[in-house]
């Protein structure tokens, strides 16, 4: 053992003094006067490239810029998404100026003072105003753009409009509950996660009268167009996160920690099928956490539309008592009475997805209820 480790500091010693010997031959050589002839043409084409490149990239980026275009979201189509895109598209721009500048400077520099016979570099160490203006315009630059950054984020995470059309979103695996206000009341009843079971899957609390007439969909999203939409939003499991990319709206949803979002949507979707001229248009919300292997089917169609229409699509909807008779159970003596006229007159109810006929024998004795799936 011994011997290996000596035979192991004998090679190490001598790699050290070979590396020690090379680099003391490059100091020389760098502290020597230069060679002409080592350099050669070598070094023009190098200032040569350093253009070319330059070129050929701000033409790639360029082309690149224009190309994406087609890809870009058209206009936003809520108010507080194109105060978004200004403030995103002026960040952007003012990087772009400063990335420009800096590069071609750096490429054409390179280009400029190459090596030349006779010409020396001058050198100083400090310079105090360079110093000064690349230090404040970067400042103040910044500055600005984080206090209107601020300004936009304080007014669109402000409270709500009172009024405003408030909406319930509840994420799951793997889809999106809406719960609706009912036409009645125009409220949102209380809920309770302690309450959730296959026929209840958002927890409504049905000791709460506000609940009676609430209505749900998996399928869409009706809102009213130029209203405020208040979006109350909550996780059932794991995080999920609510996307509407042509509103420009995100918000997460997190298990035990409801959160909200409000905007207003001021082009119904007939509106942006015009506008895009893609008659197959339409808005949609989507999750952008990667929530689980079925993370990439949870979305469901929004239908922006005006007043009169949605409020005709929302009488047409019925109330979860009445297609889930058996949540009756948890309505409370007191108020059975004001739960009766959402409930089916016979106590039960068929299935959204089926019709129901009645058929009499000969006799008149029975009616016989076939269901027919």
């Amino acid at each position: 053992m011994v011997y290996i480790v000596a035979l192991l500091a004998v090679v190490f010693l001598g790699l050290a003094a070979t590396v020690v010997s090379r680099m003391a031959g490059v100091v020389r050589s760098a502290s020597g006067p230069v060679d002409e002839g080592r350099i050669g043409t070598s070094n023009r084409i190098n200032g040569a490239l350093m253009i070319v490149f330059l070129v050929l990239g701000l033409v790639g980026a360029t082309w690149s810029f224009l190309y994406a275009r087609q890809f870009f979201l058209p206009e936003a189509s809520s108010i507080h998404g194109r105060r978004v895109d200004f403030l995103f598209w002026l960040s952007m721009g003012i990087i772009t100026f400063a990335f420009v500048v800096t590069n071609v400077l750096l490429f054409y520099f390179a280009w400029r003072y190459q090596h030349k016979e006779g010409r020396k570099a001058s050198y100083y160490p400090e310079n105090h105003k360079l110093e000064l203006i690349w230090t404040v315009i970067p400042a103040v630059i910044m500055a600005v753009l984080v206090f209107t950054g601020w300004r936009a984020w304080r007014d669109i995470m402000s409270e709500a409009p009172k009024d405003a059309q408030v909406f319930e979103i509840v994420g799951k695996q793997f889809n999106w509950i809406v719960r609706y206000p009912g036409v009645d009341d125009n409220k949102l009843g209380a809920y309770n996660y302690k309450l959730i079971d296959n026929s209840n899957d958002t927890g409504i609390d049905y000791t709460d009268e506000a609940s009676f007439d609430d209505f749900t969909s998996t399928s869409e999203l009706h809102i009213p167009v130029n209203k405020p939409i208040l979006l109350k939003i909550r996780a059932r499991d794991v995080l999920h996160s609510v996307f509407i990319p042509h509103m420009r709206v995100k918000m997460d949803a997190v298990p035990g920690m409801p959160t909200r979002f409000w905007f207003v949507a001021d082009k119904t979707t007939d509106q942006m099928r015009n506008e895009t001229g893609n008659q197959n248009f339409g808005y949609e919300i989507a999750c952008t956490e990667v929530c689980g292997r079925g993370h990439f089917s949870m979305r469901i169609r929004l239908i922006v539309e005006d007043e009169a229409s949605w409020q005709a699509w929302c009488k047409e909807q019925k109330p979860l008592l009445s297609s889930t008779p058996e949540l009756a159970t948890r309505i409370p003596e007191k108020l059975k009475a004001k739960a009766a006229k959402y409930l089916p007159a016979d106590g039960a109810a068929a299935p959204a997805d089926s019709s129901t006929a009645s058929i009499q024998n000969a006799g008149g004795l029975s009616a016989i209820r076939t269901t027919i799936r």
